[in-house]
């Protein structure tokens, strides 16, 4: 009989061990080992993420047909918009860090985005718009590579703080914020996976989306070096 729980820690694990979370420039991050021409580039990249991001989930939220699902994906997107208080919407957040490094958020809403960046949002899209357990799949790789991308990202913050004093004032709480949410992000993909987990085409699709997207995003990071 298959178990369930297998499932979820084989794909649980295959995410946190994916490179999309450890690779060399998120990992120069987490020691702040990285040029202001790349700190300044990811800030700005990443920015385009926040700012689609409740776009993106909005697309599988409607292509959801299992009121389950659609329950738990609601949870997550309405966390996003700041759980009914407009001043704690995440990409507001990310606004006032933006203005805390000197980067005026306006003048970056029709700024060309990098190459790698396009693929990753359009591949979020493409793979939420279309079969639904690959959407489901990429979701969860989403969600559950995101406590670990962010544990590197306030290291790395608080590294670069330090060494360069003219960054004291950066404003973190988009971060320090996302990071506290996650677990409960999980949690709702953890409900989602738990639900399918006994259907075979499900659980092969599940782990093609999951892996294709993190594929993208390790791209994305690799997209913002120097080098």
């Amino acid at each position: 009989m298959f178990q369930e729980n297998n499932f979820y820690k084989e794909t649980y694990d295959f995410v946190k061990a994916h490179e999309a979370i450890d690779n060399d420039f998120i990992n120069r991050f987490a020691k702040g080992d990285i040029s202001e021409d790349e700190f300044k580039r990811f800030s700005i990249e990443f920015y385009h993420f926040t700012r689609e991001w409740v776009s993106i989930l909005s697309v599988l939220l409607v292509n959801t047909p299992d009121e389950n699902d659609a329950a738990n994906l609601t949870t997550i997107l309405v966390s996003e918009l700041g759980d009914e208080n407009p001043h704690h919407r995440h990409e507001l957040l990310y606004r006032m860090y933006l203005r805390s490094i000197g980067i005026e958020p306006a003048d970056l809403v029709k700024r060309e985005q990098l190459k790698s960046t396009r693929a990753w949002l359009d591949g979020m899209r493409n793979y939420f718009g279309g079969e639904h357990f690959e959407a489901l799949g990429a979701e969860f790789g989403l969600e559950n590579m995101a406590i670990p991308m962010w544990d590197k990202i306030l290291a790395g913050m608080d590294i670069w703080k330090n060494k360069h004093p003219e960054y004291q004032g950066m404003n973190i709480k988009y971060f320090t914020f996302h990071r506290e949410l996650e677990e409960h992000h999980e949690e709702a993909m953890e409900n989602v996976l738990g639900t399918h987990a006994s259907n075979p085409v499900a659980r092969e699709k599940f782990m093609k989306g999951a892996n294709g997207i993190l594929d993208l995003e390790e791209k994305f990071w690799i997209g913002l070096s120097d080098h």
